[in-house]
């Protein structure tokens, strides 16, 4: 079961404040977590837009030889 509350930034940082150390850190490695997750996909996904891409005659040339290998394995 989920909750969601709209509370305010201030008012959070508030009861962040008021947190025992105990708490304050779970609190910390958690938020670390999370943002480690998120910028290991985001970095991923920067790699892959900006990553090498294959020209029209590199294709062509891929598609001839695919063309070409399944020919000679079918004889």
């Amino acid at each position: 079961m989920e909750a969601q509350v709209n509370i305010q930034f201030d008012e959070l940082l508030k009861i962040v404040k008021n947190l025992p150390k105990s708490k304050l850190s779970i609190l910390r490695a958690e938020i670390e977590k999370y943002l480690t997750q998120n910028n290991n996909r985001d970095d991923f996904g920067k790699l892959l837009l900006s990553g090498p891409t294959f020209s029209k005659k590199q294709l062509e040339n891929i598609a001839n030889t695919r063309n070409a290998i399944n020919q000679w394995r079918t004889k």
